[in-house]
């Protein structure tokens, strides 16, 4: 018997597979990617969060976020629970062998009782994988779990982008709280002097009005823009688990942040690097090899229950000689009739492939979409912001000029006033340009497949 159990036990571990050959769809994407930019230097994969945002302060958010962040406490549990079905799913590769020990006492007909003892080892209803069901079955499970390590690590990789969007965003923030407290101040001492020319007769209603709106204008932006910090807070705080602490972007603005310029590769390298990608690849292998459980579905089943014990009517000669035995039980069934259910599982799980390689393909594109619009972003961002500080400086010269000019009775009070609007709105997109070009560096860091590499 031990030479058959090691046979069968050998022809079930070597089971062939019936799932389809795995072959890795082509990439739908340009073999390039638009702007190419940087072509020398560290593949974005190869930089640690850690040395691609130097800032301590923000390094810190971001550790935190790591330790407290929920999401991302629900992504590793997740492959926690996808480990253990993968091992559920390897066990079942293999029998269970169980201690049976049981004991009766029944009636007999000479008015007495009969006794009867057993002990032994058993298996029981194992399933000999001839062709390979509980083989692709495991490869399933085990796709499922390499699976939701991707997707662990592309949580990580979107948490520490958000984390350092958020950050900069509130910089971009008190750079502009700010610029508008400075605004309101003046535009607060030019409606004081405006109503006491126009209620001294030498400034027209209309000055004064406009005077007037101007800083009810700031006010408002003032307003606003308190919201927006205390949202942003709000944002980070949900981000990092925790409260945000006091002063993390103190002396931090939109024109002192550096971050390294990245090259861009090739599409194929986005494919190696990003773990979206590659967690939509494992879940298309385990379709495909779902597909192999539902073909091994059409052919027989075979179990095997054995066992390896002692009997005896007697407790105390259990085990003497003569008391063992042993039995092996195989069983075959055949499916021969049931209602198309294994065709119908079949055809599933083949749609279910199909949809893998859509959702994978749609993975790439995503991808490609991503990096070539912060490509695209990096290209363009350095003339916005040189054109947009050209527009500061004759904004601040033309308010100059036209306060000179005012003052020296040649020019209106309104045009002082549009002097001063179009400079503070000039002002306001400067910094709004600075923070959407180191968003987008952040973007594009992690849309190369980093942000993840450390923890």
């Amino acid at each position: 018997m031990k030479r058959a159990l090691i046979a069968v036990a050998c022809a079930a571990l070597a089971a062939c597979s019936m799932a389809p050959k795995y072959e890795r769809p082509a990439a739908p994407v340009p073999g390039a990617f638009p702007y190419p930019g940087a072509s020398e230097g560290a593949a974005a994969a190869d930089f640690a969060w850690q040395q691609f945002f130097t800032d301590a302060k923000l390094r810190e958010l971001i550790a935190t976020a790591l330790a407290n962040n929920r999401d991302l406490r629900v992504a590793i549990l997740n492959i926690e629970q996808a480990r253990a079905q993968y091992d559920i799913r390897r066990a079942d590769r293999l029998p269970t062998v169980g201690g049976t020990v049981s004991g009766s006492r029944v009636p007999n007909a000479s008015g007495g009782t009969t006794s009867t003892y057993t002990a032994g080892i058993a298996f029981t209803s194992w399933e000999i994988d001839l062709f390979g069901r509980v083989a692709s079955l495991s490869e399933v499970a085990l796709a499922q779990f390499l699976a939701t390590e991707e997707g662990r690590r592309a949580a990580q990789a979107s948490l520490v982008a958000s984390v350092a969007n958020t950050w900069l965003a509130l910089a971009a923030d008190d750079e502009l709280l700010a610029l508008t407290r400075d605004t309101l101040a003046t535009r607060e001492e030019s409606l004081r002097l405006t109503r006491l020319r126009f209620e001294n007769g030498a400034a027209s209603e209309i000055d004064f009005r406009q005077a007037q709106s101007l800083y009810e204008s700031a006010r408002a932006t003032h307003a606003q823009l308190q919201r927006q910090r205390a949202q942003d807070i709000d944002a980070l705080a949900l981000l990092i688990g925790q409260a945000v602490p006091q002063g993390i972007e103190a002396g931090i603005t939109t024109e002192t942040v550096r971050l390294p310029d990245l090259p861009a590769g090739t599409p194929s390298d986005v494919l190696v690097n990003r773990p979206d990608v590659r967690q939509a690849e494992q879940l298309l292998v385990a379709a495909n090899a779902n597909i192999g459980a539902a073909r091994a579905a059409f052919f027989p089943r075979i179990s095997l229950t054995a066992g390896l014990g002692t009997a005896s009517s007697d407790l105390s000669g259990l085990f003497k000689g003569g008391s063992w035995g042993w039995t092996v039980a195989p069983s075959l069934v055949q499916p021969i009739f049931d209602a198309g259910r294994n065709r119908a599982g079949l055809a599933s799980a083949q749609v279910a492939r199909d949809i893998a390689v859509a959702q994978y393909e749609r993975a790439i594109q995503s991808a490609f979409r991503e990096v070539a619009d912060a490509l695209a972003g990096r290209a363009t961002y350095a003339e916005q912001l040189a054109a947009q500080a050209a527009v500061v400086e004759a904004e601040t010269v033309r308010f100059r000029l036209a306060k000179l000019r005012y003052e020296g009775g040649v020019a209106s009070y309104l045009d002082l006033l549009d002097a001063q609007r179009s400079l503070f709105g000039a002002q306001q997109a400067l910094v709004q340009v600075r923070l959407g070009r180191l968003q987008n560096q952040v973007q594009l860091y992690r849309a190369l497949g980093g942000g993840w590499g450390s923890r």
